[in-house]
C-alpha cells in the first residue's frame, strides 16, 4: 500500500471513529437530566430559580411551590390557594386571573377547591401563581 493510501485509510478511520464519538456524546451526557431530575423531581418541596435575560441585563425570580392543596378561594377580592408542603410548611399563594391551571383534564381555577390535590405551582417572587400544575389526587402525596 503506497504511502497516499495509508494516510487516506488513517483519515477515514479517524473520521469514522470521531463521528461515532460524536453521535454517543449525547447519552453520555444524560448525567445533566440526572441532576435536575434529582432536584425537580417529585421529592423537591420548594426551590426559587434565578433566571438571567439573554443579555444578562436583569434577572427574574421565580419560586416553585410542590404541596397538597389545603384551601383554594378563586373568588373574591383576594383569591389564593393554600399548600402544606412535604417538610410540614404552609404556603398561601395569590391567584391571578391568567392563572393557568394544568393537568388532570381539570383547566378551570374552581377544580382547584378540591382539599388533597397534590401541585406544583409556579410564581415570579411572592407575585401571583403563573401556572399550577395539578400531579395527583389524594392516593398521591401526602404532607406530614
Amino acid at each position: 500500500m503506497s504511502m497516499p493510501s495509508r494516510r487516506f485509510v488513517v483519515l477515514a478511520a479517524v473520521l469514522v471513529v470521531l463521528n461515532v464519538v460524536l453521535w454517543l456524546a449525547p447519552a453520555g451526557l444524560a448525567l445533566r437530566k440526572a441532576v435536575i431530575d434529582q432536584l425537580f423531581g417529585p421529592r423537591m418541596v420548594r426551590a426559587e430559580v434565578v433566571v438571567a435575560t439573554g443579555t444578562g441585563a436583569s434577572t427574574t425570580d421565580y419560586r416553585l411551590d410542590r404541596g397538597v392543596v389545603t384551601s383554594a378561594t378563586t373568588t373574591g377580592v383576594a383569591p389564593a390557594i393554600s399548600l402544606r408542603e412535604a417538610d410540614g410548611t404552609v404556603q398561601t399563594i395569590p391567584i391571578a386571573a391568567t392563572t393557568r391551571v394544568l393537568g388532570a383534564g381539570r383547566l378551570a381555577l374552581p377544580a382547584l377547591a378540591r382539599r388533597g390535590l397534590q401541585v406544583l405551582v409556579v410564581r415570579e417572587a411572592n407575585g401571583p401563581a403563573i401556572s399550577i400544575q395539578v400531579e395527583g389526587g389524594r392516593r398521591g402525596f401526602r404532607a406530614p
